[in-house]
């Protein structure tokens, strides 16, 4: 069973940066698809972004070219660089892995707001 545990969220201005670490409790190099998923309030949990384990990338259009995931399998460690930050990225961010089952992280609250 893989646990992973998030952090990096918080309060930050409209075109802010912040950046999100999800880390795993075991090694990542076996788990082939990681990604960052986001709920918000009253709305469905939708994909942001997803890593392979050979660095290929997929981003929701929404996001694309603010967004960048990146993934250190020697770290266990996945981010989610998020930069030029617009109230609509407001949720809740949640690492999933897929090792056979899927598994989530609790989340963390990223909210932007001026």
């Amino acid at each position: 069973q893989v646990q992973l545990v998030e952090s990096g969220g918080g309060l930050v201005q409209p075109g802010g940066s912040l950046r999100l670490s999800c880390a795993a409790s075991e090694s990542i190099f076996r788990i082939n698809v990681m990604g960052w998923y986001r709920q918000a309030p009253g709305k469905q949990r939708e994909l942001v972004a997803v890593i392979t384990s050979g660095g290929n990338t997929n981003y929701a259009n929404s996001v694309k070219g603010r967004f960048t995931i990146s993934r250190d399998n020697a770290k266990n460690t996945v981010w989610l660089q998020m930069n030029s930050l617009k109230p609509e990225d407001t949720a809740v961010y949640y690492c999933h892995a897929v090792l056979g089952l899927g598994y989530w992280g609790q989340g963390t609250q990223v909210t932007v707001s001026s």
